[in-house]
Parts: structure tokens; C-alpha cells; sequence
């Protein structure tokens, strides 16, 4: 009879079909809806970068004198005119850079979903995992009260036990089957979520790999950290503000404007003299001067307290990452203890069960005593699941902050 339960239930579970996570975070990867809106928000930023590589409007006029002027090389009739304002040396290379830097700093976004999407699916596999896990064990155990049950009949037909203890026995069973009904709605929702984050249909089936807890863990250093995209979006932040500084000083520049003016000159009717009806054309340049530039000192400012304001969002972030990644490893050293603990106990609570198997020999047994070990075992069995999903759920977090 105790060939009945497995020794370690997680850990020899076989699921047919059983899909790697790898090729499901692919598909995730491909498909997911957010990351392509992050690329076709980089892909907009990016293209502001042709946008500023423009001159201002060139300005074109033209008007007619209503009563027209009389000059004395004849009357003027309509007047042309174009007007091009240049900015100053340097400043279209600047607002390039700038929006280059902004579009740096947005691809970062990509980088940190595509992290974030990768830790969601295999929390999400975890969480499959452990359920199926712990509805194999589920079932193991109520074999086991069902082989209980015939012992406790074959008792009964001989007055060693009462009709009480197979009762019992099977409001046991009862209330496993109600656990077992649980978890596979929880199952259900659990896989609609997972599909939802590959962006498929809900109902599309998903099998899981068996997992292990791996003999030894990779030394973690907080100084990987300094890679996090997280914090490179800081530092691309922080370069994009010191474009919009070298812009705005670019700005402040003059504008030089260059222009032409052309008016139709009438020919004076019944003289003949030198130019008569010629038209005239000016040339003209313009100056834009910033006299009243309180608009770019305050910009500068700004720009300087902005940098301020970065340096101290990147420290708080650095601290927040740094936090949850010293919890994830203590949180994952804590699963692997846990589970060696919850191996221990299982080994002990099953050899209870051989006593209580050679005291039925003897002709005395306690049905009692069998539940509380058939309990104790169930305990025993969830935990060990709950600690290796904690431990790949944590290794998961470890994973979003250091690689």
C-alpha cells in the first residue's frame, strides 16, 4: 500500500506534451500587444527626428495698390514678395540630437515590458505548474483514503473497527474532491491568463515541464543592477536633458532672415526716357534678436533642476530594485529550506504509516491515527509544491533585475 504514494510527488510528475517555457516566452515575445506598442511609440520619436531637420515657413506675399502710386518712372501696380528666416548656426544639428536622445531614452521602454512580459509568463507557468502539481497530489491521496476505506470495510465485517471510521474516512475523501474541483477552476483562470499574455485564444491548452529545484544557486552581485534598463532610462533621460540645454542655448541665438521684394512698374504712355516702366526689385536681410530673453534663462533652470530631479528618481529607483532583489534571493533561499524541511517530515509521517500498516497485522489499527497521518502527509506534499513554485517564482523576480 505505500507504494501508493509517490515519494516525492512534484518531482515525478509526467505531463505528456509538456511544452518549454522558453518557446512560450518566444511566442510571448512575438505576439504581445503591448511590447508593439511601445516599438510604434519608439518608431514615432524616432521620426521626429525628420520632423526638426526643417527650415521655418518660407513667407511668400503679394498685394496690389489699390490706387496706385505714381512714380516717375511710371506707375506701380502689384508687389511680390518672399521671405526666408534661417535659425542660427548649429541649431537644426541640436534639435536632431535632442530628438535622438528622447527616442534613445523611449526604446528603453521596450527593453523594460519585454522583462516585465518575460517574469509575468513564467509566474503564470508557476502558478500551472503548482496547480496541476497539487491535483496530482490530490489524487494520489484520495487513492489512498480509498485503499484506507477498504481496510476499514474489511475491519468492520470483523468488529475491529465501526462503521463510524469509514464514514469518516469518506467525508475525507469528500473533502478532497472539493479541493481538487477548486484548483481546476483556479486552473482555468490561470491558463486564460497565460494565453492572454501570448496573446492567443483563452482556451488554447498548456502543458508544463516538470520542475526541480537545482541542487545549487548562482551566486546574485547587486552590481548587475547598474545594467537594469530601468536605470539606463535615467541616464538617457538625463543625456536628453542636456540636449534640450544645448538647444536652448542654440535658440537663443539671433535668426537671420534673407528676402526679396519685387513691384510691377506701369510704362508712363506717350514718353520715351531712360527706364521708363522698370520694374524694381530689393533685396533685404533681417535680424531676430532675442532682447527679452527671460524665456531661455528660465528654460535653463529648469533644465538644471530637472538633472537634479533625475539624479534623485535613479537613486530612489536603484534602491527600490536593489530592496526587492535582496528580498527575491533571501525569499528563494527560504523555498529550498523550506523544502528540505517538508522532505524530512514527509519521510517521517510515512514512516508512521508503515507502523500503522504492521499494527493492521497485528489486528489492531486506529482509523483515527489515519487520518491524522493521511493529513499530515497531504500538508506535507502541498508544501513541497508551494515551495518550489515560491523558489522558480522568486528566481523569476531574480532574473528581471539582474539579466
Amino acid at each position: 500500500m505505500k507504494h501508493i504514494i509517490f515519494i516525492i510527488g512534484f518531482l515525478i510528475l509526467n505531463f505528456s506534451n509538456a511544452q518549454n517555457l522558453e518557446s512560450l516566452i518566444e511566442i510571448a515575445l512575438k505576439n504581445s500587444p503591448e511590447i508593439q506598442k511601445f516599438e510604434l511609440q519608439y518608431g514615432i520619436v524616432s521620426e521626429k527626428v525628420n520632423e526638426v531637420n526643417t527650415l521655418p515657413n518660407t513667407e511668400l506675399g503679394l498685394g496690389f495698390f489699390v490706387s496706385e502710386p505714381e512714380t516717375r518712372t511710371g506707375a506701380q501696380r502689384f508687389r511680390l514678395s518672399a521671405r526666408q528666416m534661417l535659425p542660427w548656426f548649429g541649431n537644426i544639428t541640436a534639435r536632431e540630437n535632442y530628438m535622438s536622445s528622447l527616442a534613445e531614452a523611449k526604446y528603453e521602454d521596450i527593453a523594460i515590458a519585454k522583462r516585465q512580459l518575460i517574469t509575468s509568463v513564467s509566474q503564470s507557468y508557476y502558478n500551472l505548474y503548482s496547480n496541476k502539481a497539487k491535483q496530482e497530489v490530490l489524487v494520489e491521496n484520495i487513492k489512498l483514503l480509498e485503499t484506507y476505506k477498504t481496510l476499514a470495510l474489511t475491519s468492520v465485517e470483523v468488529g475491529k473497527a465501526s462503521a463510524v471510521d469509514v464514514l469518516q474516512l469518506q467525508i475525507r475523501q469528500n473533502e478532497l474532491e472539493q479541493l481538487k474541483q477548486v484548483l481546476e477552476q483556479n486552473l482555468l483562470a490561470e491558463r486564460t491568463r497565460l494565453n492572454k499574455l501570448l496573446n492567443r485564444d483563452k482556451n488554447n491548452a498548456i502543458d508544463i515541464e516538470v520542475l526541480q529545484i537545482p541542487t545549487e544557486d548562482v551566486e546574485i552581485s547587486t552590481e548587475s543592477l547598474d545594467l537594469h534598463p530601468e536605470l539606463i532610462k535615467y541616464d538617457k533621460l538625463y543625456t536628453s536633458v542636456e540636449q534640450s540645454e544645448l538647444l536652448n542655448l542654440k535658440e537663443s541665438n539671433p535668426m537671420i532672415g534673407f528676402g526679396l521684394d519685387y513691384v510691377n512698374v506701369q510704362k508712363r504712355p506717350e514718353m520715351n526716357f531712360t527706364d521708363n516702366g522698370k520694374d524694381i526689385f530689393m533685396p533685404m536681410v533681417s535680424v531676430s534678436l532675442p532682447i527679452f530673453n527671460n524665456k531661455y534663462k528660465s528654460q535653463s533652470k529648469q533644465n538644471a533642476l530637472q538633472q537634479e530631479e533625475l539624479i534623485a528618481q535613479k537613486q530612489e529607483r536603484y534602491n527600490m530594485l536593489e530592496t526587492r532583489l535582496e528580498k527575491a534571493i533571501r525569499e528563494r533561499a527560504s523555498a529550498r529550506i523550506n523544502f528540505v524541511t517538508q522532505t524530512k517530515n514527509l519521510k517521517q509521517a510515512r514512516d508512521a504509516e508503515d507502523i500503522l500498516i504492521k499494527s493492521y497485522e497485528t489486528g489492531t489499527i486506529d482509523f483515527k491515527d489515519v487520518l491524522d497521518i493521511q493529513e499530515l502527509q497531504l500538508k506535507f506534499q502541498i508544501n513541497q509544491v508551494e515551495s518550489v513554485r515560491s523558489y522558480f517564482i522568486q528566481s523569476a523576480i531574480i532574473n528581471y533585475l539582474t539579466k
